[in-house]
């Protein structure tokens, strides 16, 4: 850990008075010395609320504490609103590192001959800088063909000063979970690895690259939904673990409202192709974009009336087991029919409480937390604050952290985020709703009975040429079972009437062993000479049986 960048980051957290959310009464004396010991370090803001100086203080730190702070403001079931809602206003523009270094940098991953032969018109200034890559144009030329393509990489040592700062966010995590009043609550050591996971696996490109190929074939023509979501071509081929290359697309930015009205785009359709966009991928694909906040989503709306979502950078994938896609589904539609005896029951069946919570209880918690929420018109209900509060609630009850289950809330709050940014009058629940009742019903009825065994076919039809051989092996195996059975259940009882010889025989033996004494006390010399060899010769017959 570098000492110069720990010192800059205590420096910047004690300028923005981030020193002041722990308690004085909780601080021991020697921490109290040692924050007076470094008096020239002032809050230089004073003037400003805490949530908004723990923002800016994240933005000075530099491209990792910014990606850190990006994905902090997801985890609202942790934080405060307001400093979840400051923090959500990081944005993705940093300052960008010198084009020719980016250049040096691609061409060291392709090779220079393969760059010059296959790629021209390279623009050094970036068309976006982000917190750990930024993104060039250029033109590929394949077979006399051209094509626009954005080329992503890395910023240099970029997993180096990621390593270093998350050792220094460890060590801050520590400190929170011990002295603030919320700290435990927190859990500021989870966060810490959670967001390495996560940032370690936005540093490998092959891994992006990967991700985007099986989202674009999930949607690919054909299927039932082309028109909800496109993602741009990528071209693995001349991609590496720092360099990307794909399609350009020249969709609108999801955030620019007044353009998207401008053009009369079907914003009502748009919105409600959102919710598609994320219920296909969670529960018909078990396989979702994690990271679609505004910057990472276009509209191609060169068709107002029938526009579509397009989908980048997919660093941030999460996938679901058949049994968490179905509990899911099942707590949505209990949640939608206002059941929580259900919601309740389907947490503990599901493992995501322990298995002694009251069902009673936890259903007592959830109503409270909801029924004042449903109150509400339809309309005004937000979908992914209901599962933070659900979250929150199963929580108190010991519900362990379901990693899958955080990437989906914050999936979902994205969605809903710009769907009601689009067209505020989105009901994402009526919306939602038939499609999950459906699911449900293709996955548990009728239907879904025909469509396993449809899919079995294949495997019987191998199978079943073999079925005469398995059966007589089956039975051939079954009558040398019983054979061998037979063998050792009758040793067995050989065994017990061996052994119930000799105890036999050890009885005798000591019997007349006590008769010859007897018989001794009372001079009668040869009667007690005989029982002594008859008790011999039991005893040695006793320990020659064998089976």
């Amino acid at each position: 850990m570098s000492t110069r960048r720990l010192y800059q980051i205590v420096k910047t957290f004690l300028q923005f008075g981030l020193d002041e959310m722990v308690p004085a009464r909780l601080l021991p004396w020697y921490a109290k010395c040692a924050r007076f010991s470094i008096f020239w370090l002032r809050n230089k803001h004073k003037d400003k609320p805490v949530e908004q100086r723990f923002r800016l203080a994240i933005e000075s730190l530099g491209p990792v504490f910014i990606k850190f702070g990006q994905m902090l403001s997801t985890r609202r079931d942790l934080l405060p609103p307001d400093f979840a809602d400051e923090l959500a206003l990081l944005q993705d523009r940093v300052t960008p590192f010198s084009g020719e270094e980016a250049k040096q940098l691609i061409i060291d991953a392709v090779g220079l001959e393969l760059f010059e032969q296959h790629f021209s018109d390279f623009d050094t200034t970036p068309l976006a800088s982000a917190s750990i890559a930024q993104v060039h144009t250029a033109t590929l030329i394949e077979d006399d063909q051209q094509q626009d393509v954005v080329i992503k990489v890395l910023r240099p040592d970029i997993a180096k000063t990621i390593m270093a700062d998350i050792k220094v966010m460890s060590l801050f995590a520590g400190v929170v979970a011990r002295w603030l009043p919320d700290g435990k609550r927190l859990r500021p050591k989870e966060v810490v690895a959670e967001y390495k996971k996560t940032i370690l696996d936005e540093l490998d490109l092959n891994r992006e690259a990967a991700n985007a190929i099986q989202l674009k074939r999930n949607f690919s023509q054909g299927r039932e939904y082309d028109k909800v979501l496109y993602v741009p071509e990528i071209h693995s081929e001349y991609s590496h673990k720092n360099v990307l290359i794909m399609e350009r697309i020249y969709g609108i930015g999801v955030g620019e409202i007044d353009k998207l009205h401008g053009l009369n785009v079907n914003m009502e359709l748009l919105a409600q192709r959102g919710v598609e966009v994320f219920f296909t991928q969670v529960f018909r694909d078990s396989f979702f974009h994690a990271d679609m906040h505004p910057g990472n989503v276009f509209v191609d709306a060169t068709t107002p009336d029938d526009p579509t979502w397009i989908a980048i950078d997919c660093g941030i994938v999460g996938t679901l087991n058949r049994e968490d896609k179905r509990y899911l589904a099942e707590n949505f539609v209990a949640f939608f029919n206002r059941d929580y005896r259900k919601v309740a029951q389907l947490h503990v069946d599901s493992g995501w409480v322990p298995a002694d919570t009251s069902v009673d209880e936890f259903e007592f918690a959830i109503r409270t937390v909801c029924e004042p929420i449903f109150n509400k018109p339809l309309s005004e209900i937000s979908f992914g604050q209901v599962l933070v509060n659900l979250f929150n609630t199963a929580r108190r009850f010991n519900m362990e952290v379901q990693p899958q289950l955080v990437l989906l809330q914050k999936t979902l709050l994205y969605i809903e985020g710009l769907g009601r940014q689009l067209y505020p009058q989105l009901d994402l629940w009526q919306t939602a709703k038939p499609f999950l009742e459906n699911w449900v019903k293709e996955q548990m009825g009728v239907k879904a009975v025909f469509s396993k065994i449809k899919e079995s076919i294949p495997f019987w039809n191998e199978k079943l040429p073999e079925l005469p051989d398995l059966v007589y092996d089956y039975l051939k195996a079954g009558k040398e079972q019983h054979h061998k059975q037979s063998v050792i259940f009758e040793h067995l009882i050989n065994q017990q009437k061996i052994q119930h010889q000799k105890l036999l025989y050890g009885v005798f033996s000591t019997g007349l062993l006590v008769v010859s004494g007897i018989l001794l006390t009372q001079d009668y010399m040869m009667l007690s000479g005989g029982a002594i060899t008859l008790s011999v010769v039991l005893a040695v017959a006793a320990l020659k049986s064998k089976a």
